[in-house]
């Protein structure tokens, strides 16, 4: 399939585990529910009684559609979609709010590697577009930010976002914090990154050309793993770009487990073309990064060690 068209299966499974209960409790009834969010087919699972699971349910789908009628670069009526059109949007709400500042930061913890102002490069590059000219839209620092004299968000000239370096993440922690407020216990999601509920949750990690090179155990933790060859935009480039300079990424796989999806999210993305020392000083600056795995062109795993 091609760049623009490809799409994944994401999963959220969750058990509700009622006070009290054990191992060997009955098998709960199922409650099933499949959809799209963020450019991806996602299927929702969640076992318990269904006077607790289906109102749990359509909560869940209010908040995926929350973040999908936002941030979902695959549709024509999203603000992302229609601030790319019109380069402003005049009011932020508070989803819009935190994704910004989340954003700030990253761009800021990674030296300016990640940047939601990837759009027209990624765009050129997958349909055979003028690069320079694209790279030369690039640049977080050129978007007027919303401040005390500002309430929207407006795009320099030519600018256009993409938040999928992050926008998954976000939504994963926001589904988390969903079901952990609902009093789950054993919980699973997936919406391109991973949060988990309780634990321990084994996970393995794959690369699209080593295979298979690690097991990370999670509890109560985040992780995402960003592959830039899980996706080719051309013959010239991966679907994670750098964006300042035409490079190759610098590991092949990259894998962040911390307290947040959304950062773990972002700092994988742009960890892609950054160095040991680089991911160390970002995962500090940022906070609440757990553990960075490496894996390099040659299938070579390392770790980088974060500092308590």
């Amino acid at each position: 399939m091609s760049a623009l068209t490809r799409r994944r299966f994401l999963s959220i499974s969750a058990c509700m585990v009622l006070a009290g209960s054990t191992r060997d409790q009955p098998r709960l009834p199922r409650t099933r529910w499949q959809g799209t969010a963020l450019g991806a087919d996602v299927s929702i699972t969640l076992r318990g009684p269904d006077a607790l699971t289906r109102p749990l349910l359509a909560r869940l789908r209010l908040e995926i559609e929350a973040y999908e009628s936002r941030f979902s670069l695959f549709r024509a009526d999203s603000d992302i979609t229609r601030l790319n059109r019109e380069g402003h949007l005049p009011d932020l709400d508070a989803r819009w709010q935190d994704m910004i500042a989340r954003s700030n930061r990253l761009y800021h913890a990674t030296g300016g590697l990640f940047d939601p102002t990837i759009q027209p490069l990624w765009l050129a590059y997958a349909t055979g577009g003028d690069i320079d000219a694209a790279r030369a839209q690039v640049g977080w620092d050129r978007v007027a930010l919303p401040g005390p004299a500002r309430r929207g968000l407006r795009l320099g000239e030519g600018q256009a976002l993409s938040l999928n370096g992050i926008a998954q993440g976000a939504a994963t922690d926001a589904v988390k914090a969903l079901l952990q407020t609902a009093g789950l216990t054993q919980v699973m999601v997936d919406i391109g990154e991973t949060a988990t509920i309780g634990g321990p949750w084994n996970l393995g990690l794959s690369d699209p050309e080593h295979g298979s090179f690690a097991t990370l155990q999670l509890q109560d933790k985040a992780m995402a793993v960003s592959s830039p060859a899980a996706l080719r935009l051309g013959p010239t480039a991966d679907h994670i770009l750098h964006p300042i300079r035409a490079t190759p990424p610098r590991w092949a796989s990259i894998a962040v487990v911390a307290d947040r999806a959304a950062d773990a999210d972002g700092l994988s993305t742009a960890g892609c073309f950054m160095t040991r020392t680089e991911l160390r000083r970002g995962a500090m600056q940022l906070g609440g990064i757990e553990q960075i795995l490496l894996l390099d062109a040659q299938g070579v795993r390392q770790t980088v060690s974060i500092p308590a």
